[in-house]
C-alpha cells in the first residue's frame, strides 16, 4: 500500500488517512458555543490533544484538517502551535464568518496563516457555498494566492457537482488544479454516490475528503446498546431510535470483518472509504487512544468481497 499520493491532480502529496481537528483549541467568550463545540464538545485536554497529534504523525498521518470558523479560529491556533517544526500538512478553510464574500479572501486568508504562524498554508477550501460568495471571483481570488505562494493547493468544501464543475473550470483557465471537495461521507451516509459528486471527483481528477467518515461515532460500536452521545449529535438522523437496529446490524458486519483483520469496527469503517483511491477520510481524534485507532486503517486491506458486502448491507443509505 502506498503512503501518499498526490491530493487529486495537485502536486500536493498527501496520507491515504487525514485528521479533523474541528474540536481542538481553547476557544473563549461565545466561541464556546459554536455549533462543533455544543455537538462534540471539545478534545480531552492540551495533553491529549498533544498526544493524538504526536501519534497521528508518528504513523504517517501527516494531513490535519481546521477552519476559521472552528472556534473562531481557536483551532487553527492550537495547530499551528503543535505543527511548528514538524512535517504536518496543513488544511483550512475560508471564511471565519458567515457574512463574508470572495472579496474578503485575501485578508481572510492573512488571519489564518497568522493563527496558523505559517506563511504558506498547505491546502486553502471554501468551507461552504454561500449566495454572498461569488465562486468564480473566490476561485480567481484562490488562484493569485497560489501565484504569490501564500497557497500551495485550492479545494473545496460541501460543493455539489454543478458547483465543482464551475470552481474546477475557472481554476484550469488558470492553471490551477481543483484538488479536493471535502463532504460528509461514510456507510451511513452514502449520497455522494447517488447525487453526482463522486462520480464527478472521479471524472475531473479531485480527491474527495470524506468528513464524519465515522457517522459521528455512530459506525464505532460505542452506541449500540441504546446509549446516545452527548451534544447536539444526539439529535443526529444515525442516532435517532427508529434507526438503532439498522446501525446495530452495520456495526455487527464491521466487527465480523474486522475480526478477520485483528481489528475492529472503527478500522473496517475507514478502510472501506479508503480502499476507493478517490476518496480520503479524516476521522476526528479527541485523544491519543482515538489517534491509534484511526492511524491503524492504514496497516490492513479489505478484500473486494468484504466492500462488496459492506457496500450491499448500506445500500439503504445512499438516499
Amino acid at each position: 500500500m502506498s503512503s501518499t499520493q498526490p491530493l487529486g491532480r495537485s502536486g500536493l502529496q498527501v496520507p491515504r488517512l487525514g485528521v479533523g481537528t474541528m474540536t481542538w483549541g481553547d476557544p473563549s467568550g461565545m466561541s464556546r458555543f459554536t455549533p462543533a463545540k455544543l455537538a462534540y464538545g471539545g478534545a480531552d485536554g492540551a495533553a491529549e490533544e498533544a498526544l493524538a497529534f504526536e501519534c497521528s504523525l508518528a504513523a504517517g498521518v501527516t494531513l490535519f484538517d481546521t477552519a476559521a470558523m472552528y472556534s473562531n479560529g481557536a483551532s487553527e491556533q492550537r495547530l499551528g502551535v503543535l505543527a511548528r517544526g514538524t512535517a504536518a500538512i496543513i488544511a483550512t478553510k475560508f471564511p471565519q464568518g458567515m457574512r463574508a464574500t470572495a472579496e474578503d479572501l485575501p485578508r481572510a486568508l492573512e488571519g489564518s496563516l497568522a493563527r496558523l504562524g505559517r506563511d504558506t498554508v498547505d491546502l486553502y477550501q471554501h468551507h461552504f457555498p454561500a449566495k454572498r460568495v461569488d465562486i468564480p471571483l473566490l476561485m480567481r481570488l484562490m488562484a493569485d494566492a497560489v501565484a504569490t505562494g501564500r497557497v500551495r493547493t485550492v479545494g473545496v468544501s460541501n460543493y455539489s457537482a454543478e458547483q465543482m464543475r464551475l470552481a474546477h473550470a475557472v481554476l484550469a483557465d488558470r492553471g490551477v488544479a481543483l484538488a479536493s471537495n471535502q463532504v460528509q461521507y461514510s456507510l451511513l451516509h452514502r449520497q455522494p454516490e447517488s447525487n453526482g459528486v463522486l462520480d464527478t471527483c472521479r471524472e475531473l481528477g479531485v480527491t474527495l475528503i470524506a468528513y464524519q467518515p465515522l457517522a459521528s461515532g455512530a459506525l464505532t460500536g460505542k452506541y449500540v446498546e441504546g446509549s446516545r452521545p452527548r451534544g447536539l449529535r444526539r439529535f443526529m438522523p444515525v442516532f435517532r431510535r427508529n434507526r438503532r437496529e439498522s446501525v446495530a446490524s452495520v456495526v455487527a458486519l464491521l466487527g465480523e470483518i474486522g475480526a478477520r483483520h485483528g481489528t475492529g469496527p472503527t478500522q473496517v469503517a475507514l478502510r472501506w472509504l479508503m480502499e476507493n483511491n478517490v476518496v480520503l477520510p479524516i476521522p476526528g481524534a479527541k485523544n491519543r487512544k482515538q489517534a491509534v485507532a484511526n492511524a491503524h486503517a492504514l496497516t490492513f486491506s479489505l478484500s473486494p468481497d468484504e466492500v462488496e458486502v459492506l457496500d450491499h448491507a448500506t445500500v439503504s443509505w445512499r438516499e
